[in-house]
């Protein structure tokens, strides 16, 4: 048995917030310390621990309807390939399983070879997209609600994520905007701000909304697209968005709801 197999999964607390933040930052992720609390306030995240030192973790992350989703599944670079990760994702499998819940998780292609022996099946792909401001700023989009935010959230993922996007509004830099038909989210990031989800009767009322985002920040912005909405996509790409990387989402047991509409972007590649 090797020494790692030996080594305990536990329940991490509130107290480990900053200790999970080392690790996403290890892995030059763009989470926040408030991020990290999320997951370890409404989910549960297991970790495994060299004495002090937390080296892995994993989250199940639950929402409505019986959906939970998994992510911030991470290693320190001095323990990787040794199965850790695979044992961390197979505890939240298996809480999700004992309550019910079907698994979703947004895949980078080295995962996708990881969890698809694991029973996961593909469904739609995202593109991870990063704009670089300039220090011109314009006035923001005009501002919209919670609640509009939240119904709109419902019809396209089929989840109720009160408790996600409440946390996400409250935070301080976070902005809910719309216009016309369009709705999205801004917060802040660890090294860039976020946009997302977001939300748009068409193509081109979302570019709209993301133009007129970005006219208003003044520095680097992210945003995690959805690929079938390609007309979106190449207007992101004609202006001067670049392409990071792929996510590919996949889903572990029966598809559970039936949504309404297709987002232009995600809330994040860990939240869904």
């Amino acid at each position: 048995m090797a020494a790692t197999d030996e080594l305990p999964i536990i329940k991490l607390g509130p107290e480990d917030a900053m200790a999970g933040l080392v690790l996403s930052t290890e892995a030059r992720w763009n989470q926040t310390e408030e991020d990290w609390r999320v997951f370890l306030r409404e989910g549960v995240v297991f970790g495994i621990r060299t004495g002090i030192l937390l080296v892995a973790t994993a989250a199940l992350l639950p929402y409505s309807g019986n959906n939970a989703w998994i992510s911030m599944v991470l290693v320190t670079a001095g323990h990787r390939r040794r199965g850790l990760a695979t044992r961390l994702v197979d505890a939240c499998l298996e809480t999700a399983r004992k309550n019910g819940l079907t698994s979703w998780l947004d895949a980078t292609p080295d995962g996708v070879a990881v969890y698809g022996p694991l029973g996961f099946t593909p469904t739609l792909q995202l593109r991870r997209l990063k704009l670089a401001k300039s220090t011109q700023a314009a006035p923001a989009p005009p501002a919209a609600t919670l609640d509009a935010l939240r119904a709109r959230d419902c019809r396209a993922t089929g989840f109720d994520r009160t408790a996600l996007l409440t946390a996400f509004a409250q935070r301080s830099g976070s902005r809910i905007v719309a216009t016309r038909g369009s709705i999205g989210l801004i917060r802040d990031g660890r090294t860039a701000r976020h946009i997302g989800p977001l939300f748009a009767d068409n193509a081109a009322e979302a570019l709209g909304l993301v133009q007129a985002i970005a006219r208003s920040e003044t520095g680097p912005l992210l945003i995690d697209a959805l690929a079938p909405q390609a007309a979106f996509l190449d207007g992101m790409t004609a202006s001067g968005w670049i392409i990071e990387r792929p996510f590919q989402r996949m889903r572990f047991g029966p598809a559970t709801t039936q949504a309404e509409e297709l987002p232009f972007a995600v809330a994040g590649p860990e939240f869904g």
